[in-house]
């Protein structure tokens, strides 16, 4: 009897720790992006090895207060990185910057002219997603920062789901608030 007691006490103790830990924000810089090699092209073809789901990529420039808050509040979050990572590779495009970069076609570009040009944004933050063939996902594009981490979690289940092939995110959305 003794043994069970120690037992189930070792195991409610781990249980305590694990879920305390569970809530603990985590730099998103770590925990939620990828580090780009700086070839999409090349990052398209991990994507479909790893059984990925799709591409995102969160355009942003330093001085964003949004892009900031987004990082500090949601992107920061253990399950929102967890279901991420999960289901995408997650890369972070400078809207000003001028390093050189190689889009998913396999032109080389700069990050400004891939952001602007390329995929027309023209404020921060944009999560955009990209299909296995480096195509957009219209639908699932969000503009700004999310009402928290709930709302970012729809739009992964929304894009990882296939949702998007079959009505808006605002409408999904509705209907999981619900």
């Amino acid at each position: 009897m003794q043994r069970v007691r120690q037992g189930l006490i070792g195991w409610l103790l781990s249980v305590l720790l694990v879920s305390a830990h569970a809530g603990t924000p985590r730099d998103p810089g770590e925990y939620f992006f990828d580090q780009s090699l700086g070839d999409f092209s090349e990052e398209l073809e991990l994507a479909k090895e790893d059984g990925k789901k799709a591409i995102l990529i969160m355009f942003e420039m330093d001085e964003c207060p949004f892009c900031h808050r987004m990082k500090q509040t949601v992107l920061n979050q253990p399950e929102v990185q967890d279901y991420f990572k999960e289901h995408f590779m997650i890369f972070s495009v400078d809207i000003e910057g001028d390093v050189e970069m190689i889009d998913f076609k396999g032109n080389t570009v700069t990050q400004k002219d891939f952001a602007f040009k390329g995929n027309r944004v023209r404020a921060t933050p944009v999560f955009a997603f990209y299909d296995l063939k480096g195509d957009p996902i219209k639908r699932a594009r969000f503009t700004g920062a999310s009402n928290g981490p709930q709302e970012f979690m729809w739009l992964g289940e929304y894009v990882a789901n296939g949702v998007y092939n079959s009505m808006s995110f605002t409408r999904y959305k509705r209907g999981k608030a619900k």
